[in-house]
């Protein structure tokens, strides 16, 4: 778990980083994820991934980005090889 500020001191914000693994597919491109430690989030496209068409698929590894407020919730920014 990696926690990333910006660099802007006037809208700092904390992000934090986790890698799972897409156990579900649901509809309106939110998905199921479960990470290392057991814990589950709901994910969604980031907009970058949706303007590239990146298919994400069940068994899939991705990198998350989450609030440190809600820890249920998570974009996803990335798919792994």
């Amino acid at each position: 778990m990696v926690l990333n500020e910006s660099k802007n001191n006037q809208n700092s914000k904390k992000v934090i980083k986790k890698e799972g693994r897409v156990i579900e597919a649901l509809p309106n491109a939110f998905f199921k994820i479960v990470f290392d430690d057991g814990k589950e989030a709901l994910g969604f496209l980031s907009g970058k991934m949706k303007l590239n068409r990146i298919t994400i698929l069940p068994g899939d590894k991705v990198t998350v980005e989450m609030s440190p407020y809600d820890e249920s919730k998570a974009r996803i920014v990335y798919r792994l090889k």
